[in-house]
Formats: C-alpha cells, structure tokens, sequence
C-alpha cells in the first residue's frame, strides 16, 4: 500500500517545480511513480505537462522535475480545501487519463509495427520481384543467344554444302570435259589413218612393192613365250566401282590418317602420366568404359584429356556428347554433335554409323530444349542415312505428332 511522505522539501519557478523526496530503505529499480497533470499520488495545486516532466532517483533520494502548462509561482505544492469527493474524481479522472494514453500509445506503437512489417514486406516482394525479373531476363538473353548461335551453325553447314556442291559440280564438268577432248583426239586420229589409207590405194605399183618390201623388213621376229605378273592396289571400300565415290574415300582415309599423326605434346599434365595415358586411342576407351558404369564426368575427363592430345578425332566429340546428353549439358551436347559432324567428312560408308549417331544425339539435345524443329531435322537426316532403323523411324514419329500439337511432351 501506499505511504504516506512528510519529509519531503520543494522549490519553484515559474515554469517549473522540483520536489525531493527521501527513499530510504527503497531500491530505485523497484520504485513505481504514477505522474498525471494534475496528481503524483498528491493532489498538485495547478497542472503539469507530465509528459515531458522527469523523475531521477539517486543516493535514496527521488527528485521530480515538473513543468508548468501555465508559467505562474505557485502558493502551495499541493491544492487544499478540497473534499475527499473531489479529490477521489480528480484522481480517478487522472487515472482515466492515463490509461487511454497508455492504451493510444500502445496502439500507435502497434500500428507503427504493422507499418514496419508492411514496409519490410513491400521491399522484400520488390526485390523477390526484380530477382525474378532477372532471371527469366538472364533465361531470355540465353534463349536468344542460343538461338543466334544455331542459325549461325545452320548458316554455315549451308555454306559448306553449297561449296561443296559447286566443287563437285566443277570436277564433274572438268571430266567431261577432258571425255570431249578425248572423243575428238581419237575421231581426228581416225581421219588421219583413213586418209593415209586412200593415198596408199591411189600411189603405182612400184610404190607399192617398195612399201611391202618396206613393211616386211620392219616386222620384227616373234617374241617368247612368257607370263606377266599384274598386282591390283587394294580396295578399302568393299562397293561396286559404279557406286563407289573414289575421290571422297580416298580423302576420308587421308583425314583418319592425318588425325593419327597429329599429336599435341605441350601440355603440363603430360609428365604426370604414363606412356599408355598419353594415347588419345587408349583414353578413349578408358572414357568408353567409363560410360558404361555411368561415371559420366569421369568419361567427360577422359574425353578432354583425348581431344587436348588431338582435336581430330570425330569419335571423342560424339562420345562425349553422349556424357553431355545424360548429364543434361544439352548445348554441350550440340556443340560435340556438331563438331563430330563437321569432322565426318566426306561423308562415306565406312563413317555413317557415327554420322547417324551424331545426328540423332544432337537432335535429342534439341528436342530436350524444346526446339522440336530443328530436332526433328537432325532425325530426318539420320534416317537418311539409315532408312531401316526403326528406333529412330518411332523417335522421328513422335516429334512430327509433338510439332502438330497431337502428342504431350515428354
């Protein structure tokens, strides 16, 4: 309960009024003052700002600090001629008073942290709004660079083929050509052997005996009997000599043995590994082998190492495309389908196995990205070189019923 305090002093101004009050005994952690306008567990003579009066404890002692609303001296610190009536609603009145601004600054202290919530809240699902933003940004300026580079690809296999096409062209006019000239250079020496005949008919007897007796004496005696060895060189393509294209096949064997000769030997890892490790054909099947216990970076190691010993050889772009493929690395996957493709050239019997394969892997890569399109060309030219194969006829089948909307996507 309440005590009641005596000893206590009290000094003004006009705008201010200090009261000290003795604490002895009370510890000024536990003290609990109650200040309204008009009452601090004392009826004051005249009312205070009491929000912006102060209370400091110290050496067992509490001095108030009270402000004035009205600057005017004071008779007594407290009022007096006031009946208890009066003094029990002045202090439930300051009680009241109290209260609601304990309860408004309560509210404004909720409403300020709704405030801050909702502010925090806005800037997160702004800056969760400009991340994603960038991202599909990043997304876009991927799909576009992709895109650029594909029609850059396709641009420059078009070339290629029509280069070819021209120098084919040209080398098949150039042979019938020299057939022409040939044609003509037999047809005059024909004439020439017909005319010389007609003069021969047309010359004296005499003429004739000393041509006959010329003509015996340069009849040479008969030659021995005999037997001449004939050795053909080797076909390394069993086709029929009207289907065979001689000039592609022997360029083709020339490449392959180019690939094997060239050999990159600055590389720092080299003197780390043994001789074995150092040849492209063993890392191969290393990375083969690899494969097939679905250790795919480990193959995609293997296949890096090859090409980094020699870039030459088509089959170590097209096995590591397959590792791309299964690791979903679908535009590396293009990229070695392509460059595999661009070293299977010419194209022939002996490398259309892995020219279909090459096909068929990068048109996959294209069908995963969604580009059904460019994936479906891809099949078209592996059942070109392969009609029969019916996995690839049943692939082809269902991109077709994909592009025409007939079929879900996988």
């Amino acid at each position: 309960m309440p005590l009641q305090v005596s000893d206590y002093s009290w000094q003004q101004t006009e705008t201010a009024v200090f009261i000290s009050v003795p604490l002895r005994g009370v510890c000024g952690r536990d003290a609990d003052v109650f200040c309204t306008e008009n009452y601090l567990k004392v009826f004051l003579y005249a009312p205070i700002d009491d929000e912006s009066s102060k209370a400091k404890i110290g050496n067992d002692v509490i001095v108030f600090t009270l402000h004035k609303k009205e600057a005017a001296v004071w008779e007594t610190l407290s009022v007096s001629g006031v009946d208890k009536e009066m003094m029990q609603r002045i202090r439930e009145k300051s009680i009241l008073q109290a209260q609601e601004r304990a309860k408004e600054a309560t509210e404004a202290k909720a409403s300020a942290r709704r405030e801050d919530q909702k502010y925090t809240l806005n800037v997160m699902m702004k800056i969760e709004e400009e991340e994603r933003k960038k991202i599909e940004d990043m997304k876009e300026n991927e799909r576009i660079k992709a895109t650029k580079e594909l029609e850059a690809w396709k641009e420059h296999q078009r070339k290629a083929e029509e280069q070819k096409r021209i120098q084919r062209k040209e080398k098949l006019h150039h042979q019938e050509k020299q057939i022409e000239e040939g044609k003509k250079l037999k047809h005059k020496s024909l004439t020439r052997n017909s005319a010389s005949r007609n003069l021969a008919t047309k010359g004296g007897n005499s003429e004739d005996i000393f041509f006959e007796k010329l003509k015996d004496d340069s009849i040479p005696a008969p030659r021995s009997v005999g037997s001449i060895k004939i050795n053909f060189t080797p076909r390394v393509f069993p086709t029929a000599l009207r289907e065979s294209q001689v000039a592609e096949e022997e360029e083709w064997l020339h490449k392959q043995a180019e690939a094997r000769r060239v050999m990159n030997t600055d590389i720092p890892e080299l003197c780390d590994l043994k001789e074995e490790e150092k040849n492209p054909d063993w890392l191969k099947d290393k990375g083969n082998k690899l494969f097939a216990t679905e250790n795919y970076l480990a193959a995609i190691n293997a296949y890096n190492l090859a090409i980094r010993l020699n870039n030459k050889i088509p089959l170590l772009y097209l096995n590591r495309a397959a590792c791309h493929l299964k690791l979903k690395n679908l535009h590396k996957a293009i990229e070695d389908s392509s460059k595999a493709l661009e070293l299977l050239t010419p194209p022939v019997a002996d490398n259309a196995n892995a020219r279909m394969k090459a096909h068929v892997r990068r048109g996959t890569a294209f069908c995963q990205l969604e580009l059904y399109v460019e994936g479906l060309q891809d099949y078209e030219a592996a059942l070109k070189i392969d009609p029969s194969n019916k996995i690839v006829q049943n692939d082809a089948e269902k991109i077709r019923n994909i592009i025409q909307g007939t079929e879900l996507k996988c």
